[in-house]
Parts: structure tokens; sequence; C-alpha cells
């Protein structure tokens, strides 16, 4: 983690970034603050971010529910075809990881499939906003006070 909480991580590495740090910076929150230096690594290629497509589901949420498609497919395209940024599907072995998780962290769902992917892809880290985050030892969990 960077300096005054802001989340970076080295450059080459590879992220699973979960749905609350996306929302913050794409709408301009005051928690996105301090994702932005994460967001500056990604959007230059520095380092690579996976999401998953709960995120995606998620991510679109807003602005569907206002019935504005042109920022959601704005947003689809950052997420999926954007410098940085990949979509990983869910296969077999993400869920039985993730059900994995769920039944020893009582994580919910979501998110034991956002860490499932998270280890299965290798990624340093999970960066989250997330509370329920804290109990995983697995993986660095950047964006909360996670231990």
């Amino acid at each position: 983690m960077g300096v005054k909480g802001r989340v970076t991580v080295a450059d080459g590495a590879l992220v699973l970034v979960d749905t609350n740090p996306i929302v913050y910076w794409l709408e301009g929150h005051p928690l996105g603050e301090r994702f932005v230096d994460l967001f500056d690594q990604i959007d230059s290629g520095r380092v690579q971010a996976i999401v998953t497509p709960i995120t995606l589901a998620e991510v679109l949420v807003g602005p569907l529910r206002a019935g504005n498609t042109t920022l959601a497919t704005r947003y689809r395209r950052a997420l999926t075809h954007g410098p940085g940024f990949s979509l990983r599907e869910m296969d077999a072995e993400i869920a039985v990881l993730a059900a994995q998780y769920r039944a020893t962290m009582r994580l919910k769902l979501p998110d034991a499939i956002q860490l499932a992917t998270a280890v299965h892809e290798g990624c340093v880290a999970l960066v989250t906003h997330d509370r329920d985050f804290r109990v995983v030892r697995d993986i660095e969990i950047l964006g909360i006070d996670a231990r």
C-alpha cells in the first residue's frame, strides 16, 4: 500500500480488482481517491488487472438503472477491452475453489468467486474495499485494513 493509504503495487503485477474500487473510481466517489494511483498504473499498462463477470454485472447496474445505456457500454468496454483490464470467466476449477473458500471462511458466494479467481490466476493481490475480505490469508488484500 502506498503513502496516505493509497493503493499501489509493483509494476508488472497482476491484481484482481473487486467492484467497489472500480465504482468509486468511475463515479468520482471520495473513497476512490485511495485507488487513483493503482488505476493510473493499470491505465498505463504497468499493472494488469483482472475483473470477473460478477464485477462487470455489478458495475453496470448503476448506469442501467439510470437508463444510461451509453455509459453502461463505455464501462463494459473499459473493463473488458480497456488498457490493463481483462475479464476472467469462471470455470470449474474456480467454482470448486470458491466453494472451498465459502465453506471455510464463510464468505458470500460472490466474494468467494472473486477470491478464487484471484488465487487461481496467480494475482499478487485482491483490491477491494469490502471488509468481509479481512479473514483472507491466501492472498494480499489491498484497500482495507485487512489484518
